[in-house]
C-alpha cells in the first residue's frame, strides 16, 4: 500500500523531467482520475493499493510521454461546462474561456432586449464555445460548424442535447440561410504559422489534428475568411471574436481594420497579458457591401 502524498510527490518529479508544464497538477489530477475522486479529496484517501498504484503508473508513462492530460482524462473542463475530449479533436485551452466569455456577454446583451440572439461558432473544434453560450445563455439559438470529421463526431457527441445546430462543413460557405441575420461570430481557428512547427508545444504539435492548429505562411488564412464570412453573416451592429496566435496582437486585428469595413477593432490581452483574440463590430449602416473587399 502506497501514501498518496508520496505518490504524487514521485510522479511531479518523474513528470517535470519530462519536461511537462505543471507536473504537481498532472500527477494530482491521474491519480484522483485513477482512484475516482477529486484532486480536492485526495487527502481523505489513507492509503493507495497496489492494483491502483499499477493504472497511475501507467498513466504517468503516457503523460510524461507528453500525451495530453485531457486525453488520460477523457474530458476537458471549460467555464461551467465539461466536454469529452480525445485523439481527433483540439483539446480546449484555458485562454480561449475568455474569447467564450466575451461572446456569452455579448450574446447576454441581446437576450437582455427580449430577443432571442444568434450565435455562430466558426471551427467548433469540440463544440466547447458553442456548449457554454447554450448553457449561459439559453434563450440564444446558437449554430456551429466543423470541417473535420473526427472532431465533428466529438462536437456532435458533446452538443448532443443542448439545442445547438451541429453541421459538418466549411467555415468559408456554412449557414448561408443566417446571412445578415446574426448577432455574434465567434471562432478558435487554426491560427499557427507553418514556419512555426518547432515551436508548438508536444501535446498539442503530436496529439491535436493539424487542420486545428496550422493556418498558412503567417497563420492568418483562417481569421481573412472569417472576417470576409462575418460580412456577409452579421447583421448592421453585430460582432465578431476570434482567436489568435500571442505573436499575432498586431497582424490578426490588421485583418479587420484593413479594409476599412469593421468598426470597433479592438485586440484582448489574456491573464497572462499575452494578446489572445481579436474583436470588431459590422458597422451598423446597411449601405456596405462586400464585393471589393479583401483582408
Amino acid at each position: 500500500m502506497s501514501a498518496p502524498r508520496q505518490l504524487v510527490r514521485d510522479a511531479a518529479g518523474r513528470l517535470g523531467a519530462a519536461g511537462v508544464a505543471s507536473p504537481e497538477h498532472d500527477a494530482g489530477e491521474l491519480l484522483a482520475h485513477v482512484l475516482g475522486t477529486s484532486r480536492g479529496q485526495l487527502h481523505l484517501v489513507a492509503e493507495v493499493d497496489p492494483d491502483h498504484v499499477r493504472r497511475y503508473d501507467d498513466l504517468l508513462a503516457r503523460r510524461a510521454a507528453r500525451e495530453p492530460l485531457q486525453h488520460l482524462l477523457g474530458a476537458a473542463w471549460f467555464r461551467h461546462v465539461e466536454v469529452a475530449v480525445g485523439p481527433g479533436v483540439f483539446v480546449p485551452r484555458p485562454e480561449t474561456e475568455l474569447l467564450a466569455g466575451w461572446a456569452i456577454e455579448h450574446a447576454g446583451a441581446v437576450a437582455a432586449t427580449g430577443q432571442a440572439p444568434v450565435v455562430v461558432d466558426l471551427c467548433t473544434g469540440s463544440g466547447v464555445i458553442a456548449k457554454s453560450i447554450a448553457d449561459e445563455v439559453p434563450q440564444a439559438r446558437v449554430f456551429a460548424v466543423e470541417l473535420d470529421p473526427p472532431a465533428h463526431a466529438w462536437a456532435e457527441r458533446n452538443l448532443a442535447g443542448t439545442g445547438v445546430e451541429l453541421r459538418l462543413g466549411d467555415l468559408a460557405t456554412a449557414f448561408d440561410e443566417l446571412a445578415g441575420e446574426v448577432d455574434v461570430l465567434v471562432s478558435n481557428p487554426p491560427y499557427v504559422p507553418l514556419e512555426a512547427w518547432e515551436s508548438v508545444a508536444v501535446e498539442a504539435r503530436d496529439h491535436d489534428p493539424h487542420l486545428a492548429l496550422f493556418s498558412g505562411d503567417d497563420g492568418l488564412d483562417a481569421i481573412r475568411v472569417i472576417a470576409r464570412r462575418g460580412l456577409v453573416l452579421l447583421k448592421p451592429g453585430g460582432v465578431v471574436g476570434v482567436e489568435h496566435a500571442d505573436v499575432q496582437g498586431v497582424s490578426a486585428p490588421a485583418v479587420f481594420s484593413g479594409g476599412a469595413r469593421w468598426e470597433e477593432v479592438r485586440d484582448h490581452r489574456d491573464l497572462a497579458g499575452r494578446p489572445r483574440f481579436t474583436t470588431a463590430r459590422r458597422p451598423r449602416s446597411e449601405h456596405d457591401t462586400v464585393g471589393g473587399w479583401t483582408a
